[in-house]
């Protein structure tokens, strides 16, 4: 007697009467789950555009709204302004490195403790022939260091933004995890021990005809990296100075002596007078006390400020500066996503329908 055939239909008839209620449940619920597992995964190599971002939150960045001149011609081939969240940056296509990263750190914005969580990324906003890349630093033997510090972020935005390449210069391990951190340390103790606010620019130094690349990009490593800071109550200013190397070195200088070496316009809106005086900037957070200004130091008389730059001159920059920083995100976005990685859209796409499968299986158990 020939057996009777069960046609698919009744046999995924049987199977949904049996477990209907759990696919559906599944279905749905995994759903929720790839939404939420798709934007975090995503997020690590996309820098979306935050609805926050605007033309003024961009310029609170800088103290009175504009931001760093760069003087010298051969520095500003390739130039990139953009915009982020809590951090402004003049990129460079030449060194694939910030050029400079300035930030406005305040009692209210540090007050916001955001544990940290790593998502290195290459910046998308940037056109890939300008683009540092996560394999340029991979076994080079240096850190990828962040210019604006994960530590200065006040939301996870900031923070996700923050580990783009597009913040990183190639760092050697002990000026990176040593006397930087430190320095950084005592930077943010100035504004929530003493409660000021403080103006900050860093970034790295290229001197010497001779310089270090890594990666098949041709990252530039910087010979030195500086921070700059400005404390508007006091008067306080100066920067930080330090050979990119494992020296342990770092000197305090007046911030003409540092637009000597740059060939910018650190803070336009200060006076050469201003520029030239060098405060005892702390070391650590240990040194700066509650109660206790940071103390005078000594007057620069030897050092090139860089020139005057017209009121014309800041006006364009800070225009240029506003528009084009707002334009590469949201210009830029429909042409980073196509200009991704096809490894990397092969990864998110692999690692999503394996957490699909798993997930759908354990509710199906």
């Amino acid at each position: 007697m020939a057996k009777k055939r069960t046609s698919s239909k009744n046999v995924f008839t049987q199977l949904l009467g049996q477990n209907g209620l759990k696919i559906v449940l599944g279905l749905v619920a995994s759903g929720s789950f790839v939404i939420a597992f798709g934007q975090e995964k995503i997020s690590q190599w996309i820098s979306l555009p935050s609805s926050s971002s605007s033309s003024s939150v961009c310029a609170e960045q800088f103290y009175k709204d504009i931001p760093p001149f760069i003087a010298k011609e051969a520095l500003s081939k390739n130039t990139y302004p953009l915009c982020f969240n809590g951090f402004n940056v003049m990129y460079s296509g030449v060194s694939k490195t910030p050029l400079w990263v300035a930030e406005a750190l305040t009692p209210q914005r540090l007050s916001q403790k955001i544990p940290r969580k790593d998502s290195f990324h290459e910046e998308l906003k940037v056109p890939s022939a300008y683009r540092a890349t996560l394999a340029d630093y991979r076994a080079s033997g240096y850190d990828r260091g962040h210019m604006a510090p994960n530590a200065d972020m006040p939301t996870k935005a900031a923070q996700a933004d923050s580990f783009s390449l597009a913040n990183m210069v190639p760092q050697s391990p002990k000026n990176n995890q040593q006397v930087w951190r430190e320095l950084e340390e005592a930077t943010r103790a100035i504004v929530t021990k003493q409660k000021h606010d403080v103006y900050v620019v860093t970034g790295p130094t290229f001197t010497g005809k001779k310089l270090k690349t890594i990666g098949d990009n041709k990252v530039i490593v910087p010979t030195s990296v500086f921070k700059a800071i400005y404390i508007p109550k006091t008067g306080a200013i100066g920067a930080y100075y330090a050979p990119n190397d494992n020296s342990l070195k770092v000197k305090v200088v007046s911030i003409c002596y540092l637009e000597e070496q740059l060939g910018m316009n650190i803070f336009p809106q200060l006076t050469e007078e201003q520029k030239r005086n060098i405060y005892k900037l702390p070391l650590n957070a240990n040194s700066v006390k509650v109660h206790q200004e940071i103390p005078y130091g000594n007057w620069d008389a030897e050092s090139q400020c860089a020139e005057d730059v017209s009121k014309d001159q800041l006006l364009a920059l800070q225009k240029k500066f506003k528009t084009d920083g707002l334009s590469q995100s949201s210009n830029n976005s429909e042409s980073s996503q196509s200009g991704m990685d096809q490894s990397t859209l092969d990864a998110i796409v692999k690692q999503l329908v394996e957490a699909l499968l798993q997930y759908i299986l354990q509710l199906l158990r």
